[in-house]
């Protein structure tokens, strides 16, 4: 495939694709996997490789570090594949926490200020909601406006409504555990495939962090940010920016609204992207990015396996 233009996107995977041991392969091979993740601890004081490497996975789950851990591993990999090829995306997208490990590997921002702001971003997400407050479910098999409408009927003036539109009959809604457990058992009546209440401690991309939103705005004054280096499309509202300041505040509306991905995505495949590969932890993001894009070709890179087969794909 050499020779040719690839319009190619990478995409970067968020909360939920960690586990213990998630770079452990790809590390044993290319030392930058480490390198990077050192580069983060001296950022923290927090044995972030430890951690990854060896959990507890409870530590590693909660949000303060799993930010920190993902955007460490996501951009991990990309130097990775830097290191091992001259292509590079025309386009770049995160999902969610993946939207700051774009902006670092786009030239966006600065890895460092990026470890710090997310860490403060996982922080901020924990505090401003107790434990036990707020919850998240999966509705799978249902339309996207039945969700939004069910929502909408069952809320009596709580919260809870759409977080993540990830793919076709995919939906994660977000509010008051009280409002979402009403919203879980109409949506069973109404016939959704399957309703699945989420292990997390924090209702994201819901007004429930509207107040967090205004603390992150004020951490993300402080952050130096320049124009992406590629065409970097953002959750909140599924279009890319060049100023530092609209940058902000796509990144201060992104914790409480909702992931757009279905959108994003579509919106790359519409302006001829063809080629999809997921840089980081798991395979998340190319599942859904399947469902969403059919016909373009997607791949993911997390291991020397999955990394081989990309860079055969491309170079031959």
């Amino acid at each position: 495939m050499n020779g040719q233009r690839y319009n190619l996107a990478f995409v970067f995977p968020g909360q939920g694709s960690q586990s213990v041991g998630m770079m452990s392969k790809l590390a044993a091979e290319y030392p930058i996997v480490k390198q990077t993740f050192e580069q983060a601890a001296d950022v923290l004081g927090l044995d972030l490789w430890n951690l990854a490497e060896n959990g507890p996975e409870d530590t590693l789950n909660q949000t303060c570090n799993t930010q920190p851990a993902m955007l460490a591993a996501g951009v991990a990999v990309w130097r990775v594949w830097c290191e091992s090829s001259g292509i590079r995306p025309d386009w770049m997208a995160g999902h969610s926490l993946g939207e700051y490990t774009a902006l670092v590997c786009s030239g966006a921002m600065a890895f460092d200020d990026a470890i710090r702001l997310v860490a403060e971003r996982g922080r901020l997400m924990q505090q401003a909601v107790p434990v036990g407050v707020g919850a998240m479910a999966a509705i799978l098999g249902m339309e996207d406006h039945h969700v939004v409408n069910a929502c909408a009927d069952v809320a009596r003036g709580d919260i809870v409504a759409p977080a993540n539109f990830n793919a076709p009959g995919q939906v994660v809604i977000a509010g008051q555990a009280l409002a979402v457990e009403r919203a879980m058992a109409t949506m069973k009546e109404l016939g959704a495939k399957r309703v699945l209440k989420l292990p997390v401690s924090v209702p994201s991309h819901c007004l429930l962090m509207e107040a967090a939103s205004d603390q992150l705005a004020t951490v993300l004054e402080t952050i130096d940010i320049a124009m992406p280096g590629m065409t970097l499309i953002h959750n909140a509202d599924v279009k890319s920016h060049g100023s530092p300041e609209v940058i902000r505040f796509a990144l201060k509306e992104q914790l409480f609204k909702p992931v757009r991905w279905v959108e994003s995505i579509k919106f790359m495949h519409e302006q001829g992207v063809t080629q999809f590969i997921e840089l980081g932890p798991g395979k998340v993001l190319m599942g859904l990015n399947k469902r969403i894009a059919p016909n373009a070709h997607h791949m993911t890179v997390f291991d020397p396996e999955s990394l081989t087969h990309a860079l055969e794909y491309f170079h031959g």
